[in-house]
């Protein structure tokens, strides 16, 4: 009975990020996450001048100015945002999380994905790409960029976590690409 409650708890999870949509659906929403995105990306290069170098020099990276967590036992987390391709704008990514362990509270944070390479990147678009555990993100602060090694051909970079989250948890994080 205990798998049960698991299993429908997943599932409940996972149905409302299966209703989230990559792509703004209005005019409006678009232009809100492109200055959101605008925004977030300055403050990111004002925390760390070597990112903008770091950025130059990627096949591509996507931004999220905001993925919301939370979780009581069962934890989920959601962020939209956008992905930029030799410096312009290619298209839309979310991303999503399911987590399962002892963990309560919330938080938001600002997460940037790098891709070193073509195939990274064509990866991120295919839907192939996941984060377990295993990936370490690297907190945005002076020289952080510089002194970032990419692992698997992707680096991470968070910024400005705000809330409280306790989390002794297993899980990982999914993305989805829909072109502009």
């Amino acid at each position: 009975m205990r798998m049960n409650i698991w299993k429908t708890a997943v599932a409940c999870v996972a149905l409302v990020f299966a209703a989230c949509s990559t792509t703004p659906k209005t005019e409006g929403e678009r232009l809100d996450l492109a200055n959101d995105v605008k925004r977030a990306l300055a403050k990111a290069k004002s925390a760390d001048p070597t990112l903008e170098s770091f950025l130059n020099k990627a096949t591509a990276y996507a931004v999220f100015p905001s993925i919301g967590k939370g979780g009581l036992i069962v934890g989920g987390a959601y962020g939209r945002g956008e992905v930029y391709a030799n410096g312009t704008m290619a298209g839309y990514c979310d991303v999503s999380s399911v987590t399962l362990g002892a963990q309560i509270g919330g938080q938001s944070f600002t997460e940037i994905v790098v891709f070193e390479g073509e195939t990274d990147y064509r990866s991120f678009k295919n839907g192939h790409l996941k984060f377990t555990a295993q990936v370490s993100a690297v907190a945005l602060k002076a020289g952080s960029a510089a002194a970032t090694n990419y692992r698997d051909g992707v680096a991470v970079f968070v910024m400005n976590p705000s809330g409280l989250m306790l989390e002794a948890s297993i899980g990982g994080q999914q993305f989805s690409y829909q072109s502009k």
